[in-house]
């Protein structure tokens, strides 16, 4: 069968985006309010208005591209994904899903259709919390769900205020309210991603329809000690900061294995102060990522984990948690999902349902209306890493299912 989208044109706009990195050869590193997200969006802005799309940028950062519908008072249909990365990611996560957005428009437009409701393209900020952590800023703010107190208190590791980075963007943080949009400002909302796991290519399925999104939870956990000369203090005795961590993050994947054995914990941070080679660590602060299929799950895996710091408490030690972020499982819409479904089906595609272990602006979006999430394979399953990798051709086939289903939501 003949395809909409456009296979060339979808390639140069992923390798376009993956220029636009303050790590060059080492991949994509484009955290918030960089030169790189600077540059990034007026890229993007070029292509959106190439497609015919109306373009702003709203009170945070989230660029806008805005094909409007034959009854332009209808909510609109919202499509897209972010454009920030890790640092020294990839060059899919995010910018397939926007660039599949986009793709959209310019199918539409080659088309000559013109939909009843207005589609509004989106590229979100923050979404992997890479520069002020807890991930999904840009669309917990869209959904009113971080105030301006809480946004005044953000920075990032630099120690770079939240405010200032926004300052020198050229935006204000005092407007962030205008960014938020009501329940029921949007139709719905539809996103396309990698999968990140080897799921879909060792199935050989062209694309997964995605039913749930898991529970997860951010922990920012700090554990105080006390100094000492290396040399000259005993061992029995010290309270090493360090020690105390490695042992409960040693004990963190048996802990979560007790309470559900499909759980899963991850480490990604850690902190060790005063951090010189003949100094007992006074200080050790890590992050801890649970996910699991139901929120249940999680909150046992965090009275454990609150648990084991207790001990360490009666031990001499101070702990402290800090809980980043918190969002239960997600179910997608199963009219959207029917109408993945559908559109596979009709391009004879094979299609898999799948639950996504990753969260997504789509789970946090679906507080203010329906989403549906759609996969397309990654190569060994391999993210969050320069060799991150999804052939151009099952890219492009996941974006015509997409754009159809897209299409099909603004009729």
């Amino acid at each position: 069968m003949t395809l909409h989208a456009n296979e060339t044109r979808i390639r140069q706009m992923i390798e376009t985006l993956a220029t636009f990195t303050a790590t060059p050869g080492r991949g994509t590193t484009r955290l918030t309010y960089s030169q790189q997200h600077r540059d990034a969006l007026d890229y993007l802005r070029g292509r959106m208005e190439d497609a015919g799309l109306a373009t702003r940028i709203d009170a945070v950062g989230n660029l806008f591209g805005r094909l409007e519908g034959t009854e332009p008072s209808l909510p609109p249909v919202l499509i897209g994904s972010h454009i920030d990365s890790v640092p020294n990611g990839g060059a899919f996560d995010g910018p397939a899903g926007v660039v599949a957005a986009i793709e959209t428009a310019f199918c539409l437009q080659e088309l000559g259709e013109r939909p009843r409701r207005p589609i509004e393209v989106i590229a979100m900020i923050e979404e992997e919390g890479g520069r002020f952590g807890g991930g999904l800023l840009g669309s917990r703010i869209l959904t009113g769900q971080l105030g301006q107190n809480t946004l005044g208190t953000m920075a990032d590791g630099q120690g770079i205020a939240l405010r200032d980075a926004m300052a020198g963007f050229g935006l204000d943080l005092g407007l962030a309210h205008q960014a938020v949009i009501p329940e029921g400002g949007i139709h719905a909302f539809l996103e396309l991603h990698i999968e990140q796991g080897p799921i879909l290519e060792s199935t050989g399925d062209a694309v997964g329809i995605v039913g749930a999104v898991v529970a997860l939870s951010q922990l920012s956990v700090r554990i105080g000690g006390a100094a000492g000369h290396a040399g000259t203090t005993p061992m029995p005795g010290r309270r090493d900061a360090l020690v105390a961590a490695a042992g409960v993050i040693a004990e963190l994947p048996a802990l979560a294995a007790a309470i559900d054995p499909a759980a899963v914990v991850t480490v990604g941070q850690i902190e060790v102060q005063p951090g010189g080679a003949n100094v007992i660590p006074d200080l050790a602060a890590f992050s801890i990522d649970a996910r699991a299929e139901r929120a249940e799950t999680v909150a046992a895996i965090k009275t454990a984990i609150r648990a084991r710091l207790a001990d360490l408490d009666r031990d001499g030690f101070r702990t402290e948690v800090e809980e980043l972020l918190s969002v239960p499982e997600t179910p997608m819409s199963e009219d959207i999902r029917a109408g993945l479904v559908a559109s596979a089906e009709e391009c004879g595609f094979a299609w898999r349902a799948m639950t996504s272990g990753a969260g997504h602006d789509a789970m946090v979006l679906s507080r203010i209306a329906p989403v549906g999430l759609i996969f397309v394979p990654s190569r060994d399953g391999i993210s969050h890493t320069p060799e991150e990798w999804t052939d151009y051709d099952q890219l492009t086939r996941g974006i015509e299912v997409y754009f159809r289903t897209a299409r099909k939501l603004a009729a």
